[in-house]
């Protein structure tokens, strides 16, 4: 597995209901939480974003993105499906 990238695909849909979005890595979640999130000024995005950069710097592993990432889609219910 390249570094970055989830061991399984998030589902969500920020925008429109017929334009689903799969995030596979860590630099997906982080483009999602900073272009297309719903709800800007939500402390579980910024939470997802610390946890973005975080793996990014190399301090954490990418497995604590994607659980932050998926809580706050689950706040924000965009959420789909985490396979």
């Amino acid at each position: 597995m390249r570094a970055g990238h989830f061991r399984k695909p998030i589902i969500i849909q920020p925008g429109r209901i017929d334009r689903d979005r799969v995030v596979v890595s860590v630099s997906d979640a982080a483009e999602v939480l900073l272009r297309d999130w719903p709800e800007p000024k939500s402390e579980m995005r910024l939470a997802a974003l610390r946890a973005c950069l975080a793996v990014m710097r190399g301090e954490k592993p990418p497995k604590i993105a994607r659980q932050a990432f998926i809580v706050a889609a689950k706040d924000a219910r965009i959420l789909l499906e985490q396979i």
